[in-house]
């Protein structure tokens, strides 16, 4: 069987069709007046999460494709270097993606996850941005809150254990300035290798803190901690 591409009209019609479905209505006893009984069954974030990972397999199956990737970037000598097929894809998959964002911020779909850390036997659940979906608002919020139990988490597991701050080459940093950071920024987030506790201290964009260009606005210190030197995992 060959696999089906689509234009990137019919590729749109496919979006539009997408957001027609959201919605489930009907009355009880054919009552007009009976606006109770209007309901809509809006999709959780865990069932746009799936509808993306279906999205994004049929997209690298060949499936979705977007056929004027070429005019789309700005550079044509760069744009002749590509690979067109692949483009083709891409831009298919981030078009859809779009419009699922769009959705979440009409219907208030949160973007967070709940995330587990576990280190030495202990565990800790906090919730994060997923990568694929956006803040609406009320998430950063969520983040905000969330930040305490993290740091106190940190602390806990990290008794007599030294640190480094991951940039600049992996700096010591000390107890005291681990703590000055924590009272600038808005949020935490904590991970675990078999050996090693990373603590990301973070402010700004939830959709944007990890990306090197987004700072002074958004960014977060990475600090490492560690019985002896810390081992050689980028974080």
């Amino acid at each position: 069987m060959t696999n089906r591409t689509v234009s990137y009209d019919s590729f749109l019609k496919n979006v539009n069709n997408f957001q027609k479905s959201i919605y489930t209505k009907g009355r009880i006893n054919n009552d007009p007046n009976n606006n109770i009984a209007d309901f809509a069954m809006t999709y959780t974030t865990q069932q746009l999460i799936r509808i993306l990972d279906q999205e994004l397999k049929a997209t690298w199956r060949g499936e979705r494709v977007v056929l004027s990737s070429q005019d789309r970037i700005n550079n044509p000598v760069i744009a002749k270097a590509l690979n067109s097929d692949k483009m083709n894809q891409v831009f298919a998959y981030q078009d859809f993606r779009r419009q699922i964002h769009k959705y979440q911020m009409q219907h208030r779909v949160s973007g967070l996850i709940w995330r587990t850390c576990t280190y030495q036997g202990e565990s800790i659940s906090y919730p994060e941005l997923h990568n694929q979906l956006i803040a609406v608002p009320g998430d950063k919020e969520k983040l905000i809150k969330s930040k305490e139990i993290v740091i106190n988490f940190w602390w806990k597991m990290t008794k007599g254990m030294k640190f480094w701050l991951s940039a600049h080459r992996r700096r010591p940093i000390s107890h005291d300035s681990i703590q000055d950071f924590i009272a600038e920024v808005e949020w935490a987030e904590v991970d675990a290798a078999r050996t090693e506790l990373y603590l990301g201290l973070c402010w700004g964009s939830p959709q944007e803190y990890q990306y090197q260009w987004a700072k002074p606005d958004s960014g977060c210190h990475r600090i490492i901690a560690a019985v002896n030197e810390p081992s050689s995992i980028k974080v």
